[in-house]
């Protein structure tokens, strides 16, 4: 409340007796227009003190004007002067303003006196100060107090609102955050009585048409709730409320320190004792019942129309989810009238063409409905399940969760688990719901439908193809003997991703390895290996998890296992050793034998002639893949079990064993054969030729290599396998001969692609081509020479280093020109140059005359003619150049070959030594050659390479311009110190050369001075 200001100065000079009777004429007005009765009391006293004054003035004026009386009266104006003030609260601000102050105005009226209706609205007004929200039924029992503390009616709101507004201006400057408060709780309240829905829409709780509902009586309605009483109760006043509604205000009254009242007449109740109203109760559940009925006839109404109003349908679905939650007793009566099927009937014929929001309408119906049983088992029956799993897949969030929802509800009960799990693309999509973690809400649903449904054991497999192996894996790894034989033996034939199959495999390797020792469950663990085994990363996992071990035992050892289990152990061990690992060095047995010793393939040997075809496919596949195990050559004890693995398959006659498969109608066991021979022609391959020229096979091995019928890898592997035997000569003629030569370079040039790269899966039959061509290059019969010459083989080679990426493939194409190089200087030696005959019928003349001597047609290297186009000439078939990009090449042995094939430029006659070095050094062969004999390290590359520096250096002019090399002078002087007796002689003699070149030139290489 606001202080009074002090008195103007005019009216604080008038005498105190002036003042007082002003004062009470501003008080003595007619109190009709004041409702308070503190101030009327008050205004009454005032008339009183008027009669006391009118007295005064009548005394002596010696007695009127005496000091004590003068001090009295002063005292008097300013006690009137407050009152006046709190008075005019009263007439001037609202009622309620009045109220939330009623006891601060009361004390400056020293009025103690305040009645019980204020003193209860003051309490729960203050409480509306604290900021807390109240129920809807406290707010009705609010405006009920409230109002008859304003005489008003309380149902009148167009009176309340004036009353609240009349309080706001009144708060227009008030500083008080309780007022503020209790202004922002009464205009709410306000506001919320304003805007109340269709009484009939609070009567039942559903949507109804207004000319098809029956009306509830007036005594129907909770006078604090205004909606249809659902457990009437009575009060000792005899009013009945809702049960939770009075319950709550009674709460209310105890939090505002007040005695509980009835809020519809005010009167304080000395007990809270609630009588249920039976009589009301059951004729209001009759008249709900009956209206009940109407909205569900509506409903099948509507629901029965071809098409269908989606408006219509909309609010059928509000309804009868309404009626299902606040009317349970009821649901029987929606069953009973086919609502259930319908709604069904209509998302299976209209799914395209309703929205997700009536989707979602029609999940939220038919979930509430599934708490009735009978209502599930008909929904089931109908396919609610599919449409669950099918909206799954849409866009709406809310019509997942409510889709999820039900299928939740449904997984509860382990008879409709199964139900769930026969739709299509139940698991997939559930997986999927559950994995995605931006929607924590859906996953976590989906999650909780899964982990029912993995209590079926007939699930396990459907959550395994969706990517759950949880189930699969718990049962296996603690599961009784029989449950992990069926786990097995559904792992076994189950489609994996490489990802899957590594993570069960890590998971499950162990358990299936112990397995393998029982009779009962050997069969099955064999097929989870297998299937397990066919990813490569694996085979270190099933090494260490003594998978290895076990399968070998079975295979090596076992008297009992049958025929499949046979193939399937074969085809784990295949699996495993088919690519180099852990393998190599595990023991497979307890005498520590690994699978590179005599005693593992001695057996393998043993075991082709007694298993069936495809366990054969297996074992020559183990032997394949133990003789070509890339480690196997590292060391030289590695290197030993390689030469051992080819020894002791020779020693078993093993080779004519192989070579039988060759011709077997079986093609994969056809296949498996050509890759073995194939690996055993690398180390073994002058036994392999003579096996095969007993049995007349290499006219088999070109004929597969050439039948168009013969797949990829069979041709490519025919080729390897004659490139890699020593062929004679007359072989070469007779066995391959001109046109298998021209067929060669044709099919080389097929494997490029239109990129000019050669294709991943070309590369090994490029090489065995490669390879093929070297035979023709190694020989020297002039018959296939003319070959050679014809073909342009030099030239095909030459090409070849500008289009392979492979490397072995470019070492064999740089060989091959190593190998028709060699066979030119051959034949200039023999006296077989390639002359040159005289350009023009007029060179006799000129030499008759001597008009002219005519220029050498010598080549520089040969010292003799040789055609533009030789196919014996590097330097005439421009091979130098591609040779020369290639020195620094990556691999060592390409670098080998091709200062090799560089090294048949120089020749071993010192008669036109000077002008071939001169030719090779303007050519840059011999820069390049000294640059990598600079950079590198000592072994066999650095061998070839200062052989071709030590006879460079003996040119002149090539050696005058090295002599003050101080790179090349210490990379020789390092080969001194550290290369082998041939490489410390040539660099002795190089190094010889070029002290010898600077004593003639008068210049001594700096180096060479320091190291004397």
């Amino acid at each position: 409340m606001t202080t009074k200001p002090e008195a103007p100065p005019q009216q604080q000079q008038l005498p105190p007796g002036e003042s007082i009777n002003r004062l009470l004429a501003e008080l003595c007005v007619s109190d009709d227009c004041i409702p308070w009765d503190a101030p009327r009391r008050f205004v009454g006293y005032g008339g009183r003190l008027r009669l006391l004054m009118d007295h005064l003035h009548r005394l002596p004026a010696e007695v009127s004007a005496s000091p004590s009386v003068q001090t009295a009266l002063k005292g008097i104006v300013v006690d009137l002067a407050k009152a006046a003030e709190t008075v005019s609260v009263y007439r001037e601000r609202s009622k309620i303003y009045v109220l939330i102050n009623c006891r601060s105005l009361c004390s400056a009226l020293q009025d103690r006196t305040v009645t019980e209706n204020e003193e209860r609205v003051y309490c729960t007004l203050q409480r509306e100060g604290q900021g807390k929200p109240a129920t809807r039924a406290v707010q009705s029992a609010i405006v009920m107090d409230l109002a008859r503390a304003l005489g008003i009616d309380p149902s009148n709101h167009t009176e309340l609102s004036k009353h609240v507004k009349f309080l706001k201006n009144d708060l227009a400057r008030s500083n008080s955050v309780s007022e503020r408060w209790i202004l922002i709780s009464l205009e709410r309240i306000v506001d919320s009585l304003s805007v109340r829905s269709n009484i009939s829409a609070l009567d039942l709780g559903f949507d109804v048409e207004d000319d098809s509902q029956i009306l509830p009586f007036k005594n129907f309605l909770c006078p604090l709730t205004k909606e249809v009483m659902k457990e009437p109760v009575v009060l000792e006043s005899s009013q009945t409320y809702e049960q939770t509604a009075i319950e709550y205000w009674f709460q209310r009254c105890l939090e505002d320190g007040r005695d509980p009242t009835c809020p519809v007449t005010g009167q304080i109740l000395s007990s809270l004792e609630r009588k249920p109203n039976i009589g009301l109760a059951g004729a209001i559940e009759e008249w709900v019942n009956r209206n009940i009925e109407i909205q569900i006839n509506l409903s099948v109404k509507y629901l029965r129309e071809d098409p269908p109003m989606l408006d219509h349908v909309e609010r059928v679905m509000i309804n009868i989810y309404k009626i299902s939650e606040r009317h349970p007793s009821s649901r029987y009566k929606i069953r009973n009238a086919d609502v259930v099927v319908l709604i069904i009937t209509l998302l299976k014929n209209y799914s395209k063409n309703i929205s997700s929001i009536l989707k979602t309408k029609a999940f939220m119906a038919l979930l509430s409905m599934a708490k009735d049983e009978d209502s599930k088992k008909t929904m089931l029956g109908e396919g609610i399940t599919k449409l669950a799993i099918n909206s799954l897949a849409g866009n709406s969030e809310e019509e997942k969760e409510n889709a999820l929802k039900l299928l939740l509800e449904f997984s509860r009960d382990e008879a409709y688990r199964a139900k769930i799990a026969s739709e299509k693309g139940a698991f997939l999509l559930l997986s999927s719901v559950a994995e995605n973690l931006e929607h924590p809400a859906l996953s976590h649903l989906a999650e909780d439908v899964l982990k029912h449904l993995e209590m079926v054991d007939e699930n396990v497999e459907h959550l395994a193809a969706a990517g759950r192996f949880e189930p699969l894996l718990s049962r296996l790894c603690e599961g009784s003997d029989s449950v992990q034989i069926e786990m097995a033996s559904l792992l076994g034939k189950m489609t994996l991703t490489s990802r899957n199959k590594e993570k069960l495999a890590r998971q499950t390797a162990e358990v299936l390895a112990e397995m393998l020792h029982k009779t009962e469950g050997r069969r099955a663990s064999l097929l989870a290996l297998h299937n397990l085994s066919s990813l490569d990363d694996n085979a270190t996992i099933l090494v260490e998890s003594s998978v290895l071990q076990a399968v070998t035992d079975i295979i090596l050892k076992s008297q009992d296992a049958s025929s499949e289990q046979m193939e399937l152990a074969a085809a784990i061990i295949a699996n495993i050793v088919s690519n180099p690992g852990h393998w190599e060095l595990a023991a497979i047995d307890k005498e520590g034998h690994s699978m590179h010793s005599s005693f593992a393939t001695l057996h393998l040997m043993q075991l082709l002639s007694q298993v069936t075809p495809q366990c054969q496919v297996s074992v020559l596949q183990i032997l394949c893949g133990i003789a070509s195990s890339p480690k196997a050559a590292v060391s030289s004890m590695s290197l030993q079990h390689w030469f051992q693995v080819a020894a002791q398959i020779k020693s078993t006659d093993g080779l004519r064993t192989i070579i039988q498969f060759l011709e077997r109608s079986e093609t994969e066991l056809r296949i498996v054969a050509l890759k073995l021979t194939r690996v055993l022609s690398e180390s073994c391959g002058i036994d392999l030729l003579e096996e095969l020229r007993r049995r007349n096979k290499l006219a088999f091995l070109t004929g597969r290599l050439q039948d168009d019928n013969s797949t990829t890898g069979e041709r490519s592997d025919a080729s390897c396998i004659l490139a890699n035997l020593p062929l004679s000569e007359n072989e070469v003629r007779e066995v391959l001969g001109s046109y298998f030569l021209k067929w060669t370079i044709i099919t080389l040039k097929e494997q490029r692609i239109p990129n000019g790269r050669t294709s991943r899966s070309s590369a090994s039959m490029a090489e065995g081509l490669l390879g093929l061509l070297l035979h023709f290059a190694r020989c020297t019969h002039p018959q296939t020479v003319s070959w050679v010459k014809e073909n342009h083989l030099m030239a095909i080679f030459r090409d070849q280093l500008s289009i392979l990426s492979h490397p072995r493939c470019k070492q064999l194409a740089v060989l091959g020109l190593k190998h028709l190089s060699e066979s030119g200087r051959a034949l200039v030696l023999d006296g077989e140059s390639e002359l040159l005959p005289p350009q023009g019928f007029c060179v006799p003349v000129v030499l008759i005359c001597g008009r002219a001597t005519p220029k050498p047609l010598t080549c520089p290297i040969h010292n003799a003619p040789c055609q533009e186009d030789s196919q014996l000439c590097l330097l005439r078939s421009d091979c130098i150049k591609p040779l020369i990009d290639l020195v620094f090449d990556e691999q060592t042995e390409v670098q080998i070959a091709v200062v090799e094939a560089l090294s048949t430029l120089i020749p071993d006659s010192s008669h036109f030594y000077r002008r071939s070095i001169d030719e090779l050094d303007r050519l840059g062969v011999v820069d390049a050659v000294i640059n990598l004999f600079i950079n590198v390290r000592p072994g066999e590359l650095q061998e070839k390479t200062i052989w071709m520096v030590e006879r460079s250096l003996r040119g002149e002019s090539t050696s005058q311009r090295l002599a003050l090399n101080e790179s090349l002078v210490r990379a020789l002087v390092e080969a001194l110190k550290h290369g082998n007796a041939s490489t410390r002689t040539l660099a002795r003699d190089a190094l010889t050369n070029l002290r010898q070149i600077s004593g003639a030139s008068g210049k001594i290489s700096g180096p060479i001075r320091l190291r004397r």
